[in-house]
């Protein structure tokens, strides 16, 4: 249960994170140019979200934890890896 909570609040706030760019994008005009590459992204995130909630009210919360965790697991990656970035403060000559 707990597990199943912090995937879907991780899962949200990535969403959140994309829905903000998209639309950003939409305002200076930025994401007309690909409409196709936005809809498969958003439309995967929310697939993710609404099938890991779909398959909790089937009664199956371990698939539902793993399929959460298809966008949660890169979704932290890359915060852990930016924040080492800011952290270490890395020479890249």
């Amino acid at each position: 249960m707990m597990l199943y909570r912090a995937l879907l609040g991780i899962d949200l706030a990535a969403a959140a994170v994309a829905l903000f760019f998209f639309l950003w994008g939409l305002t200076d005009g930025t994401a007309l140019y690909a409409p196709g590459a936005w809809f498969l992204l958003l439309g995967g995130i929310a697939a993710v979200i609404g099938g890991g909630i779909a398959l909790r009210r089937a009664g199956r919360p371990g698939l539902a934890s793993a399929v959460l965790s298809l966008l949660a697991i890169p979704a932290v990656g890359y915060v852990v890896f930016f924040g080492m970035l800011i952290i270490l403060n890395p020479r890249w000559n």
